[in-house]
């Protein structure tokens, strides 16, 4: 029994008849939220929700909604406000006018779902996610500096509240993708993955739909499965706990339908995706399209930690940093900038990150300087390209 299996068997059915009772998505958010940790449960009505034709959400507001979902928890369905850290969201980020975009673009992006008018014809309801925020303005110092506000729609709410499934998702997995279609393909994969039938189908109107891709945007199939399918499919195979795959139908030449299928990797694939995913995400890219670089790379830092751990033994001491060129003298330090580098100038990339570290660098050595040096030198590759 995997671990999804476990939470439906632990969460308590709700007892008949009890309206204000929240369905299986909402126990089973609680019942991950108790358990801490990165995984939490977004719930399906939420994951399928379609975007009004012409609108979609940013890779940003998509994470910032994953991240209230997740803050919220259990109790993401109650007529209440939520609150979160704005540190929580920007991730480094020095500014908080970002916070403010996603805010308001989560406030004016309008989604549909199919509901019954008050005849009871089949009608279409559009409503947005969030009624109400509060954001701090006021600059503050310290772990405690700045929070937002939130209350979800009653549209929202009852979507919630009523939801039945649910899709398990990794936080780091969630702020770790770069496309915003590929975000929204890893919340469906993670949706279906463990039904009888782990696929999904619909002809192009379903998935642009589906994925928010507005309809002037890759008219040309060959272009979105170049722009769109191929990346979201890398980036998930990489940071998801599955694989996708997809099969497209065809009449004559024009593809009419797609269909996605859902498979979940197996656990020596999941090591290595939580291992991606504890990594720093600069060089992600080129260790997903050049892994025999990665593979260099992490073996002659592993040769290096070795060999400072045997210093260290010998008395020999710890390497630092060194004023000069790092081309005499430190040969560890040369060898990972060599292999890390991408062939741009060593003392090159040792002046940039002298200049980012400033006075911080006296005091970092051995181990803790390798990491540092290995994770500087993949970012200056991944900003720069190879010259």
């Amino acid at each position: 029994m995997d671990d999804e299996q476990a939470l439906d068997h632990a969460v308590t059915p709700s007892p008949a008849g009890e309206d204000a009772s929240p369905g299986r998505a909402m126990r089973v958010a609680a019942a991950l939220q108790a358990k801490g940790g990165d995984e939490f449960a977004k719930p399906g009505s939420i994951v399928e929700v379609k975007f009004v034709k012409g609108q979609s959400l940013s890779l940003t507001a998509s994470r910032l909604l994953a991240l209230m979902i997740l803050t919220a928890g259990g109790d993401a369905w109650e007529d209440r406000p939520h609150k979160m850290r704005k540190a929580d969201i920007r991730r480094g980020h020095k500014g908080n006018e970002r916070i403010s975009d996603m805010l308001e673009e989560l406030h004016r992006t309008l989604f549909a779902v199919d509901d019954k008018s008050w005849r009871g014809k089949k009608a279409t309801l559009r409503f947005s996610l969030i009624s109400s925020s509060r954001e701090e303005v006021e600059d503050e110092e310290g772990a405690e500096a700045g929070w937002i506000e939130w209350e979800f729609t009653p549209e929202a709410r009852k979507l919630i509240q009523e939801s039945e499934t649910y899709a398990v998702l990794n936080r780091q997995a969630v702020l770790g993708f770069r496309s915003t279609y590929a975000l929204k393909l890893y919340e469906i994969g993670a949706l279906r993955l463990h039904r009888r039938q782990s696929l999904w189908k619909g002809d192009m109107t379903a998935l642009r739909a589906l994925l928010g891709i507005a309809p002037d945007v890759y008219k040309d199939f060959a272009q979105l499965r170049r722009k769109v399918l191929e990346k979201a499919k890398a980036e998930i195979d990489q940071l998801a706990h599955f694989r996708v795959e997809w099969r497209e139908i065809r009449q004559g030449r024009t593809v009419t339908e797609i269909e996605f299928r859902f498979e979940a990797k197996d656990a020596p694939e999941q090591i290595a995706t939580v291992d991606e995913i504890a990594r720093h995400s600069a060089g992600r890219k080129a260790r997903r399209e050049d892994e025999v670089e990665t593979v260099a790379v992490e073996a002659v830092t592993q040769a290096a930690v070795a060999a400072l751990v045997s210093k260290d033994k010998t008395g020999a001491g710890e390497v630092t940093f060194p004023n000069g060129t790092i081309r005499f003298g430190s040969d560890t330090l040369a060898a990972i900038g060599r292999s890390a580098g991408g062939g741009w100038d060593i003392d090159l990339i040792a002046d940039a990150y002298r200049a980012q570290m400033g006075e911080r660098l006296a005091k970092l050595k051995g181990a803790k300087l390798i990491a540092s040096w290995t994770g500087f030198c993949e970012s200056f590759l991944a900003r720069r390209g190879r010259p």
